[in-house]
């Protein structure tokens, strides 16, 4: 028996019981099997949209999936041909300017530290960290705490 059914049948045992709806308990089984129908319409829903929604979603992984295998076969062909191209970059054979070549690692000015917490974790920071003195690290909760004192000790001889 669907929930739908199961309501309907509450509401037809009490119109058949002749419960009086005037009477304090026959207002609130009244109202209990109302709520019932109204959550009841408001599931049906809920289910009909969530069917709607998976064969959406079924219909959009079916099309991934065919641009997938279209991609793939692509890749394939160029694969064949990229012994022939001239295009063909081997990396075993580069130096390191030619292999920065082409990659953005954000502005050559700044410098980036690395500290290594004691759970293990390793924290990459910019100066204006550095400046502040202390980093949480995000893994564990604890704060790192470090100095310029050093570096402008060295710098004022």
């Amino acid at each position: 028996m669907t929930i739908s059914e199961k309501s309907a049948y509450l509401k037809g045992l009490m119109d058949g019981l002749k419960l009086d709806t005037e009477a304090n308990e026959g207002k609130m089984i009244a109202a209990i099997v109302d709520l019932l129908g109204d959550v009841t319409r408001r599931l049906a829903d809920v289910e009909e949209t969530t069917i709607a929604i998976s064969d959406e979603l079924d219909e959009i992984e079916e099309d991934l999936d065919a641009i997938e295998d279209y991609i793939l076969d692509e890749d394939e062909d160029e694969d064949d041909d990229e012994d022939d191209d001239d295009d063909y970059y081997d990396f075993s054979e580069a130096d390191d300017e030619d292999f920065d070549e082409g990659f953005d690692f954000g502005d050559p000015e700044t410098t980036i530290y690395e500290v290594e917490c004691a759970c293990g974790n390793i924290i990459d920071f910019d100066e204006d960290t550095l400046e502040e003195g202390s980093i949480i690290c995000p893994n564990c909760g604890e704060t790192l705490e470090f100095s310029l004192e050093d570096e402008d000790e060295d710098e004022e001889q």
